[in-house]
This record gives structure tokens, C-alpha cells and sequence, in this order.
């Protein structure tokens, strides 16, 4: 088990920037992901193939699932909820070509991640009630739990970042070593634990990101419209 085995490869640089492995590998992901969109939208039909078929059972149960957490929210948060489910398991998935490992794999493509949730828990918050609003809830129900409220938005996004890189990691390597001890005579189990493993990790960290917009989304809604009632805030 080499160095590369863990650590991702710096292929070339660019100025001061490095293109390591993960960078090729996500941006080929995105190329391909991009491209298959493509190839999908422009042969729409009455009649759905099978092709077209799978493509919007697939769309279906996302609104479905972006509907149960926030169901007047499904058109806002649909196409970034989405985006983040079929990335991640096409990344996640990535690891079973043989020489290519999981983008997921790698702490700074997770942190990534991590961090466009983050941002865009605030963009969807800000965008739906207006900054001002959005920034007050940061002192409700009183301003000295400011620090604690801060101190929320920056754990979950680490744990959301390292809860990725630490299962896809170490299911990487846990299919890497038991290759090297038991070779090839078991490759079927391990590569279904791999496609399970990796869906259900793609799985969670999708839910757990649309949990997060969609609960800035109604704790300012349910408060806005708390405000708008007769007799708060000390009115008769």
C-alpha cells in the first residue's frame, strides 16, 4: 500500500495552484455528469424510453424526498438538493474503476462541500426572508446565545466535512486490504458493500444538507410570521 493509496497525487501545477488526482477526477465527474444532462434533455418525448423513464423516477424521488422536509420549498431547493445527491454518488461510486479513487476520499474535496452547504444554508435564508431578518435570528431568543449559534454552523459543517471523508475513506481502504489478503477470491461482496456503502453515504449527506437549509428556511418563516401576529412583541 503505496503513499498514493492515501494521500492524493500532485499530477502538474498551475501558478501556485495544484492539480492533484481528486481535481481531475471531479472535474471529469462534472464534465460527464454535464454531458449526460445534456444528452437526456435534448430527447425528450411524450412517451418516456427506458432511458428517459429511469432519468425522472429518479428526479421524482428526490422532489419527493426535498417535499417531506420542505414542502413549500420544493422548487427553490430542488435543483441544488439535487445537484449535490447525483455528484456524490457518481463520486462515491468513482472508486470502483479500477486505479481512480473516490474524489470523496480526499478531506479537502469534503470540506468543499461542506462549505457550499454552509453557504448555502445563508444564500437560501437570505434570499427567502432578506439579510436583515435572516441575521436576527442569530439573537432570538436572546443575544447571548450568539456564540453558541455561531459556534452550531461551524461544527456541523466540520462534522458534515469529516463524516464523508472518514466512511469513504475507510471503506476504500477496507476493500483495499482485504484484497490484498484474501485477493480476488471474495471481489462480489466487497464491491457490494462498496455500491451500498457509498449510496448510503451520499444519501446522508444530502438529507443532512437539505435538513440544514430547510430548517434556516422555516425557523425564519415560523418566526417572521410569530412577529406578524397581533398582541407580539408587547402589542396588546
Amino acid at each position: 500500500m503505496g503513499e498514493s493509496d492515501i494521500v492524493p497525487v500532485v499530477l502538474f501545477r498551475l501558478g501556485g495552484l495544484e492539480i492533484t488526482t481528486t481535481t481531475l477526477t471531479t472535474m471529469a465527474i462534472v464534465g460527464l455528469l454535464a454531458l449526460v444532462t445534456w444528452l437526456l434533455s435534448r430527447r425528450l418525448h411524450l412517451q418516456p424510453g427506458r432511458l428517459q423513464t429511469l432519468a425522472e423516477g429518479a428526479v421524482m424521488a428526490m422532489e419527493d424526498a426535498v417535499r417531506a422536509v420542505a414542502p413549500d420549498h420544493v422548487k427553490l431547493l430542488l435543483p441544488f438538493i439535487a445537484s449535490l445527491w447525483i455528484f456524490l454518488v457518481t463520486a462515491n461510486l468513482s472508486g470502483l474503476i479500477p486505479g481512480v479513487h473516490s474524489p470523496t476520499r480526499d478531506l479537502s474535496a469534503t470540506t468543499a462541500l461542506a462549505i457550499l452547504v454552509f453557504l448555502s444554508v445563508h444564500w437560501f435564508g437570505i434570499r427567502s426572508q432578506g439579510i436583515r431578518r435572516y441575521l436576527r435570528h442569530y439573537l432570538a431568543p436572546s443575544p447571548i446565545l450568539l456564540p453558541f449559534h455561531l459556534l452550531s454552523e461551524i461544527t456541523r459543517t466540520v462534522a458534515l466535512a469529516v463524516r464523508l471523508f472518514g466512511n469513504i475513506m475507510s471503506l476504500e481502504l477496507t476493500a483495499m486490504l482485504v484484497l490484498l489478503v484474501a485477493g480476488f477470491l471474495a471481489p462480489i461482496p466487497i464491491l457490494m458493500l462498496h455500491i451500498v456503502e457509498a449510496l448510503v453515504q451520499a444519501y446522508i449527506f444530502g438529507m443532512l444538507a437539505l435538513i440544514y437549509v430547510a430548517g434556516g428556511l422555516q425557523s425564519q418563516q415560523l418566526r417572521a410570521e410569530a412577529q406578524d401576529k397581533p398582541g407580539c412583541e408587547g402589542q396588546p
